[in-house]
């Protein structure tokens, strides 16, 4: 969790700063170089959260004209060493959910009532970011290593699609090193074959190997599902 708030923190303060550089764009000195540019970062600083101490790196921007420029982060104030909302936030984005829309939301709760500057803009930028991370991850090559075996279960958020109830369907890998690995987190209605089967046939396209055991509950359309994408040959055994 930790890892996770950190890394949170990171995204938003780097879609604060590129605001901020945004704002400056097309502004340029008389050798056509940025007005406003990078500039490495202030010191190391541990907030403390409920969750324990969050390290947290805040970049500086320079100008290269008289002006001067100073980068404030909204999420992260100068001198601030300990937050009272963060430790409200994860269990919160955790239950409403980034992809509800309502990230503008999720941010405020994040931050605090008090805090100002966290725009529409850096939300829209911050979802961008999110989202082409994602579509990286759905593109992986999965053919690198062979995967012994695999967990495939159904993760329901409460979030709802028009009428019908949505899950998250996640497959995590082993490796013959012994070493997890997400596979694959896709959208599902509910636990249909259907869903498993296009989730499947994406991950073998991706050169996944058939693993000799897949372990998973009994109540989903996974079962059916792989049997119908050639993977059901392969496996050894099955645990519900």
């Amino acid at each position: 969790m930790r890892d996770g708030a950190q890394q949170l923190i990171r995204s938003a303060v780097e879609a604060e700063l590129s605001e901020l550089i945004d704002q400056s764009h097309g502004q340029q000195t008389q050798e056509g170089k940025a007005v406003v540019v990078r500039n490495g970062y202030q010191p190391e600083r541990k907030i403390q959260t409920g969750i324990g101490p969050v390290t947290v790196r805040i970049p500086k921007v320079c100008s290269r004209t008289d002006e001067a420029v100073t980068f404030h982060s909204a999420l992260v104030p100068p001198y601030i060493h300990k937050t009272k909302s963060l430790e409200a936030a994860l269990p919160w984005l955790y239950l409403k959910g980034v992809s509800s829309g309502e990230m503008g939301e999720a941010l405020k709760v994040l931050v605090g009532p008090d805090a100002a500057g966290l725009s529409v803009s850096t939300v829209s930028r911050l979802k961008q970011v999110w989202s082409e991370e994602y579509a990286t991850f759905c593109q992986r090559d999965l053919s690198r290593d062979r995967w012994v075996y695999i967990w495939a279960d159904g993760v329901y958020s409460g979030l709802r699609a028009e009428q019908t109830k949505l899950c998250a369907l996640v497959i995590i890998g082993v490796n013959e090193r012994g070493q997890k690995q997400f596979l694959g987190i896709e959208d599902g209605v509910r636990e249909s074959t259907q869903s498993w089967r296009e989730l499947l046939l994406n991950m073998k396209s991706r050169g996944m190997t058939a693993p000799q055991l897949a372990i998973g509950d009994g109540a989903m359309g996974f079962w059916s599902a792989q049997s119908k994408t050639g993977i059901a040959q392969h496996l050894a055994g099955r645990y519900s």
